[in-house]
Order: C-alpha cells, then structure tokens, then sequence
C-alpha cells in the first residue's frame, strides 16, 4: 500500500494527561480528519505540517481535552492530489466518524473536496490554498489562509505607507501553476490600478524554468518601480538571482506563495528588498518563539531538514486550536447517532469565532468563511527576513 493511500491513525494523546485516563475509563473521544501532504510537490512546505498538528493536540488533551474528552487525529497522505484527497474525505465521513477535516492543503485538492464536504455535511478547513474565491458557496468550507489578493493589498498598503517609490511596476508570474498565473493576471494588474500604479508590462515563465535572463532582460527594459510576482519559492529564487546578475536592484514583491521561511539564505545574497506578506513570523512576541523553539526541537529530533516553521505550521496548529473551540461551544459528545447533528454545530461554531487570540494572531471569519488575520510584511534585508509593518485587512 501506498503512502498517499495509507490511513494513518495519530498517536496524540498526551501521555499521562487527564484526558487519556478519561477516555480509557469511558470510550469517549472527539475525532478530526487530517488530509497531509507529506510527498507530492508541496512536500517541502507541508512536510512539517504534522508536528505542529501533533503539537497542538498533546497541548489541548494536557489541559483536560474538550468538554472532557481528548482530541485524537485521523490522518491520510494525500500527496496533494485532489483525486486522493476526495477518497481521503470520503474515508473521514462514512469510516472514521471525524466531526471536521484539517485540510487539504492546495487550491487544486479544495476544489474537488469543497464539493464533497458539502453533500457529507463535514467541515473542511485549508491550511495553504489561497487562490481568490475557493470558499463561496461552500457552507462547510474554510479556510485558514488569506487570499492573496488580500495579502497582496496589504503589501502595497505598506509599502505605500513608508513612502517607498511605487509609481510604475511589472508583473512576473509562472504561466503553469495555478495560484502563481491567478496573481499575474488578475491580482496585480487589479491592485496596482487601485493603487495608481502605472502598469509597464508583464514577463512570463514555466514554473520549473531555472534561466529567466530573457524575461529580467524584458523587465529590466520596463525600468519598473516594483515587481509583482506570481510564483512558488523556486521562482522568487531564480528571479531574484538573475536580477542581480543583469544589476537590476528593483523592489520585488509577493504573497503567501514565497512565504518561504529559508528564501533569504536560499537566495545566497540576492534578493535585498523582496517584500512579501505572510500570515505568521517567529519573532512577534513571546507565545511564537515559544511555538519556534519547540518546533524546531521537534523537527531536529525526526531528522527533518527545515527546522523554523513555516506559515502552513503555524496554520494548522491553529485550525486544531479552531477545532477544538468550535467543538467546546457546541456541545459535542461524539456519540455516532450525534454526528450529524453535531458535524453542523462544528460547522455553525466555527463561522461565529471572532477575534479568537491565537499563535498567528486574533482569528476571525469572513462571510465566505476565509479567515481575517494578520498580515505580517516581511522584506529581505541582510539576508534574513525583517519586519516592516503589520496590518490587519479591513
């Protein structure tokens, strides 16, 4: 069998909590689903996904669990395919009993599962897909994520805010991934009308190109104030190092898609002045060096390559925290002729949090159910990521 096709029952009850000892004496427990992507191509963002999910539930069972019960996680590889993220949803609504999903992880796999969850009745939550609009018309779908669109604006707002030059730009973006073409076309030329921004141009590129010189050459005709760019990390990467090499020291900017806690030393000196926006950074204050510090043990001891946590940890580690307060203001027994009933309860709980104080900040849901949180504005400099201001989206 299969790695993406193997179900994985998690281990996570704290050893010695409270809750353990109550769930031995009475069978009770509270189930949620976890759709991973542990291979496929976002393994490098989501491989570490798993501690902090682990994490969050040792800590929620260590203070007694919810409403008496300890939290235990199904979990399933989808490798980020939305075929087997379906066959994931389905295993988690009719085998498992979950009352909500953490996940899936890509806008490809939200697409086909988005569907699925509504005729289950089971909450979804993503961690990572941010294309524009994946939640409308889905009742039982949320995202954990802000659309980059949103994050986007609040780059530009900052940016603006600091009296940086942004009176002309170009657009740079990948033609073969979805989110990375969404923001190329559509969110940047949108934002910098918006913004005044005179438009000069666009280049584009195939995701795994690694020479781009005929496209800065063209963006280094165009004498642009700011780049938008539309791309995973492997393309702010190669950008950025081209740029340098043809001396061109615009102002490159983007969103989640280059969130990339190791983009600075992977850019080897290039990239001063990249300007991103991203949902979570280590050094805010005293709750998320705390989460790095014990992140980074935890990814050290399993031999795991990155050891800072990236946006998509910080993320599921709340959407567990989100679960498991959702679960607490409905009641919820776990009790199998419940679940229906209680499954929309998780659902209705989840859509009325307001401001909940969590790792990445004060956790919010839109109408469309995506969630309203900070947005961190980081820039390059020095070769590590700096704080240039934080803003919350109105």
């Amino acid at each position: 069998m299969t790695m993406q096709r193997r179900l994985l029952l998690g281990a996570t009850l704290a050893a010695g909590a409270t809750a353990s000892g109550l769930a031995r004496a009475q069978g009770a427990r509270l189930r949620l689903g976890y759709m991973m992507a542990k291979s496929g191509p976002y393994v490098s963002l989501a491989n570490t996904n798993e501690i902090a999910v682990d994490l969050a539930v040792e800590e929620i069972n260590a203070r007694g669990g919810v409403n008496g019960m300890p939290v235990e996680v199904v979990k399933f590889d989808t490798a980020g395919e939305p075929r087997q993220a379906t066959i994931a949803l389905r295993r988690f609504a009719s085998d498992d009993g979950v009352l909500g999903v953490i996940g899936p992880f890509s806008s490809s796999e939200v697409r086909t599962t988005f569907p699925v969850g509504e005729r289950e009745g089971l909450a979804q939550m993503s961690m990572a897909s941010s294309a524009p609009g994946l939640t409308k018309n889905f009742p039982f779908g949320f995202r954990n994520t802000t659309d980059e669109a949103v994050v986007i604006e609040q780059v530009l707002a900052a940016i603006k805010a600091k009296g940086l030059p942004v009176a002309t730009g170009a657009a740079a973006y990948a033609t073969d991934d979805v989110v990375s073409k969404s923001i190329g076309t559509d969110v940047i030329p949108a934002l910098f009308q918006k913004f005044g921004i005179a438009l000069r141009g666009s280049a584009t590129f195939q995701f795994a190109a690694f020479d781009l010189s005929p496209q800065v050459a063209q963006l280094k005709g165009m004498a642009p104030d700011i780049i938008g760019l539309g791309s995973p990390p492997e393309g702010a990467v190669n950008l950025s190092r081209e740029l340098r090499r043809q001396g061109v020291s615009t102002r490159v900017i983007g969103g989640t898609t280059i969130a990339d806690p190791e983009l600075p030393r992977r850019m080897e000196g290039a990239g001063e002045n990249l300007t991103i926006g991203t949902t979570f950074f280590p050094e805010v204050n005293d709750r998320t060096r705390a989460f790095a510090a014990e992140f980074a043990r935890r990814t050290k001891a399993a031999g795991l390559p990155r050891t800072e946590p990236n946006q998509m940890d910080a993320s599921v580690y709340d959407i567990v925290h989100l679960y498991a307060e959702a679960m607490k203001r409905a009641g919820v027994t776990g009790r199998a002729e419940k679940r229906a009933e209680e499954r929309k309860a998780v659902r209705d709980a989840l859509a009325g949090i307001k401001e909940l104080p969590l790792l990445e900040g004060p956790i919010s849901f839109n109408a469309d159910r995506d969630a309203v949180k900070p947005i961190y504005v980081l820039e390059v400099k020095s070769g590590r990521w700096s704080l240039l201001d934080t803003r919350m989206p109105g």
